[in-house]
C-alpha cells in the first residue's frame, strides 16, 4: 500500500472515530436530560443546525493537516531514517541522515550520525589490517594477472558447466564476436564456453581425459581441431581437479592455425603442380638428349629438331615452374591436422558413442601392446558410429565387436557382428554420403575422410566364425613425449573469477534464483529524441556485463548507430551526439545483433527501462532481433528500496549519489550503462533486508510499483 493510500486509511478512520466520539456523548447527555430539557436542548441545536453541519465538513481537513504534521514529523522520518541508515551500514559509509522531523527525530538522526562517524572510523581501522595482511595476496594476484595478460598464446579456464572463469588478451583478440566470420557469441566471464566452440567436440575430449584419468595417467590431456568462422583452431584441452581428484572444470589453450594449414596446401599444391606438370616434359628432354648422344653422325636438320625439341621442352617446364612459384593455389581442399592418439582410446570413445546414440551392445578386444594412431578422432567417431547406424538400420544387429590389430605402419580397426554383410555397392553409396546429419549432401562423407588420413575401407566375412565386419585401416603413430608441466592446475591460486568453480549452470528457469547468482546485461541508449511513437529512434547503445557480483568493466559494448532521421537539437544538447557524428556508422540492422549475442544468458538491466525496451521493440521489425529475456529498472528497484523517499530521489542521480556511486560519463550510453551498473549492485543488498532476494520477488514487487505504468 502506497503512502498515500495509508494516509487515507488513517484520516478516515480517525475522522470517523471523531464522529463516533460525539455521537456518544451527545447519545449520553441526550439520555441524562428529562423531557423538558431535551424539548429545550432540541430547540437550542435546531436554530444551528447548518453550522455544525458545516464544521462537521471541516472536521476532516482540520485533522488532515494535524495528521499531515504529525506523519511528517515522526512516522515518515523514522521511515526516510530507517531507509538511510539501511544505505550507511549496508552500501554507502559515508552517507549521513538527513535531519529532519520533530525536536525528539532530529535529536535522533544527530545521534545516529555520531554513531555512524565512531562506526566508519572503527571500520576503516579494521579495513586497514585487512589491506595490510592481504598486501602480499594482491601482488600476488597481480603478478599473476599480468602474466595472463601478456602470454602470446590464448588461454581459457572454464567450470565443470562450461562457463568460462577466466581468458587473457589473445583469447579475446582470438574469438573477437565482432569478426565478421566468427560466428557464436562473444567471449567473457561466465558466458559458456559452448556458444563459443563446438560443443561435441569438447565433450568428446573430456570423454577421453575421464578415460585417461580413469587409466591413472600422469598428465591426462586431450587434443582436438575445431573451427570458427573461417578460423582454424587447434585446441589444447587440460583439466582441473579438486581436492577427490574429480573434474572441477578446465583450461583451454587455443592456437589460430588457419595461415599454417593453409601454407602447407599450397606448398603440397605446388609441389603437385611441379611433379605432375615437369614429369612428361623431362622424359621428352631426356629422350631427344639420349637420341643424339645415341646417333653421333646423324643429319644437321635432324639434330637440330631434336635440338628444338630440347629448348621447347626446357622454355616450357621453366615457364611452369615460374608460374607455380608466382601463382596463390588455392588449397586441396581439406587439409586437416591430425592428432596423436591411443588406439584403446579411440576404440573407447567409439564404445560410448556407440552405447548412447544407437544403443548398441559394443564390446571391446583390448590389445597387449598399446597401439598409437594417427586421426582427427573426433571425425572418426562420428563417421563411423553414422556407417554403423545404416548398417544396424539395414541387418538389425544390436550388438557389435571393436578391436584393433597391427598391421605393418597401419592400425587395423575391425567391427564385428553375427548377420550378413554389406555388399560393395551399398558400402560405397554409405562412404559417400555425408555423416554429419545437420548438413546437406555436401557435407563431409567418410570417403573425404578417408583420403584424408592416407586410409581404406573394406567389408568381409569370417567363414569360420561366421561373424561379418568392416576392417579400417588407420595410419600409426609413434607417441610423443609429454610435456611435464611445473605444477599442478588444481593448485594454482584464486584470481580473476574462480568463485564461478561452484557456481551451477545457468537455466531458462530464473524466477527462483538469487539477485546476487544471476548475470545481467546493464545498457542504455541515447537517442534521436524522447518519442519513440513519433519515429524516434536509437543513436547510441552501451553496456555492461555483471557476473558474480562484480561489474565487468572490461567487458562493454559501446556502439553508434546511424538513424533513418535527424537528431533534434534538444536531444544533442543532452548527450552531444550531432546527425554529422553518425555519418558512415552502422545502421540497427548491423548493430543489434551484436548487442543481442553480448546480451544473450543474461538479465537485462536498465533505469527507467521501459522507455530503453519500446525503442528495442520498435527496431524488432527492422532487424528481426527480439529480446525475450527478463528486464529489471533501477527506476522501480529503487521505488522498492526506499519507498519513503519521494519521486525526485529516485532519479539516477539522486540515487548514485546517495548510495555513493561517482557519476562519471552521464549522458553517454556507456557511462550511464556503467552508473546504474554499480546503482544495481548496490541496490541488491537493500532489497534483500526487505526480503526481495529472487528475480521472481523482484519482478512481482516492481509491477505494483507505481512506476510499471510507465509507458511510451
Amino acid at each position: 500500500m502506497s503512502a498515500r493510500a495509508r494516509f487515507a486509511l488513517w484520516l478516515a478512520l480517525l475522522t470517523l472515530f471523531v464522529y463516533a466520539l460525539f455521537g456518544l456523548v451527545v447519545g449520553v447527555l441526550w439520555l441524562d436530560l428529562d423531557q423538558p430539557q431535551r424539548l429545550q436542548l432540541r430547540a437550542l441545536l435546531g436554530e444551528r443546525v447548518a453550522l455544525f453541519v458545516m464544521l462537521a465538513l471541516l472536521l476532516p481537513f482540520a485533522l488532515g493537516g494535524l495528521m499531515r504534521w504529525w506523519f511528517n514529523a515522526y512516522p515518515a522520518t523514522a521511515q526516510r531514517m530507517a531507509e538511510e541508515l539501511a544505505v550507511v551500514h549496508t552500501v554507502n559509509p559515508e552517507h549521513r541522515l538527513t535531519i529532519v522531523g520533530g525536536q525528539e527525530m532530529r535529536l535522533l538522526g544527530d545521534a545516529i550520525n555520531v554513531f555512524a562517524d565512531a562506526h566508519r572510523r572503527l571500520a576503516g581501522q579494521v579495513q586497514l589490517r585487512v589491506d595490510e595482511a592481504n598486501h602480499r595476496l594482491v601482488e600476488e594476484k597481480n603478478r599473476l594477472a599480468a602474466l595472463m595478460s601478456e602470454l602470446a598464446q590464448s588461454v581459457l579456464v572454464c567450470n565443470a558447466e562450461g562457463r568460462v572463469l577466466l581468458y587473457n588478451p589473445r583469447a579475446a583478440q582470438l574469438l573477437a564476436a565482432d569478426v565478421p566470420t566468427a560466428g557464436g557469441a562473444p567471449v567473457g566471464l561466465g558466458r559458456s564456453i559452448f556458444g563459443i566452440l563446438e560443443r561435441s567436440q569438447i565433450m568428446h575430449a573430456l570423454d577421453r581425459i575421464t578415460r585417461r584419468l580413469e587409466q591413472q595417467a600422469d598428465h591426462p590431456v586431450a587434443h582436438f581441431v575445431t573451427t570458427r568462422g573461417d578460423q582454424l583452431l587447434r585446441v589444447q584441452m587440460a583439466p582441473v581437479l579438486d581436492a577427490q581428484a574429480e573434474i572441477s572444470g578446465f583450461v583451454l589453450m587455443l592456437e589460430d592455425i588457419t595461415r599454417s594449414v593453409a601454407s602447407d596446401s599450397r606448398r603440397e599444391r605446388l609441389m603437385h603442380q611441379l611433379t605432375e606438370g615437369s614429369r612428361a616434359a623431362l622424359a621428352n628432354i631426356r629422350a631427344a638428349a639420349e637420341t643424339v648422344l645415341q646417333y653421333p653422325d646423324m643429319e644437321a636438320e635432324q639434330r637440330r629438331r631434336f635440338s628444338v625439341v630440347i629448348r621447347d621442352e626446357a622454355e616450357a617446364m621453366s615457364a611452369r615452374l615460374d608460374a607455380a612459384a608466382t601463382a596463390e593455389a588455392a588449397a586441396l581442399g581439406g587439409v586437416w591436422p591430425l592428432e596423436d592418439m591411443l588406439a584403446a582410446d579411440l576404440v573407447f570413445a567409439l564404445q560410448r558413442n556407440l552405447e548412447r546414440h544407437l544403443g548398441l551392445a559394443a564390446a571391446c578386444r583390448d590389445q597387449a601392446e598399446p597401439l598409437w594412431l594417427s586421426v582427427d578422432s573426433h571425425a572418426l567417431v562420428q563417421a563411423l558410429t553414422y556407417l554403423m547406424s545404416r548398417v544396424a538400420a539395414t541387418f538389425g544387429i544390436r550388438s557389435v565387436v571393436i578391436e584393433t590389430a597391427a598391421a605393418g605402419r597401419f592400425v587395423r580397426l575391425t567391427l564385428s557382428w553375427n548377420g550378413p554383410a554389406p555388399e560393395a555397392q551399398a558400402l560405397r553409396q554409405w562412404q559417400a554420403a555425408s555423416y554429419a546429419g545437420n548438413l546437406d549432401a555436401g557435407g563431409p562423407s567418410l570417403d573425404t575422410l578417408l583420403q584424408r588420413h592416407g586410409g581404406e575401407m573394406w567389408s568381409q566375412t569370417d567363414r569360420v566364425s561366421g561373424l561379418s565386419g568392416l576392417c579400417l585401416q588407420l595410419p600409426s603413430a609413434s607417441p610423443a613425449p609429454l610435456v611435464h608441466a611445473p605444477g599442478t592446475l588444481a593448485s594454482r591460486p584464486v584470481y580473476y573469477d574462480f568463485d564461478l568453480f561452484s557456481r551451477t549452470v545457468q537455466t531458462p528457469e530464473l524466477d527462483d534464483r538469487s539477485l546476487a547468482d544471476l548475470s545481467y546485461t546493464v545498457f542504455d541508449t541515447e537517442t534521436t529524441g524522447l518519442e519513440p511513437s513519433d519515429g524516434d529512434e536509437i543513436i547510441s547503445i552501451g553496456a555492461v556485463r555483471i557476473v558474480n557480483g562484480r561489474l565487468l568493466r572490461q567487458e562493454c559494448f559501446d556502439r553508434l548507430v546511424k538513424p533513418l532521421r535527424s537528431v533534434k537539437r534538444e536531444s544533442q544538447q543532452i548527450h552531444g551526439i550531432t546527425t554529422q557524428m553518425l555519418a558512415g556508422q552502422p545502421g540497427i540492422e548491423q548493430v543489434l545483433p551484436l548487442f543481442a549475442r553480448f546480451a544473450e544468458d543474461t538479465v537485462l538491466v536498465a533505469h527507467n527501462a521501459a522507455f530503453d525496451m519500446r525503442f528495442l521493440q520498435l527496431a524488432e521489425a527492422r532487424t528481426g532481433v527480439a529480446f525475450t529475456q527478463p528486464v529489471l529498472d533501477t527506476l522501480m528497484l529503487s521505488a522498492l528500496a526506499h519507498p519513503g523517499h519521494p519521486d525526485a530521489e529516485h532519479q539516477l542521480e539522486r540515487i548514485a549519489m546517495r548510495l555513493g556511486v561517482a557519476t562519471i560519463g552521464r549522458h553517454t550510453a556507456l557511462g550511464d550503462a556503467m552508473v546504474t551498473g554499480e546503482v544495481f549492485l548496490k541496490l541488491v543488498p537493500l532489497l534483500a533486508e526487505r526480503g526481495i532476494h529472487t528475480l521472481k520477488q523482484a519482478r512481482e514487487a516492481s509491477q505494483k510499483s507505481q512506476y510499471a505504468k510507465l509507458e511510451y
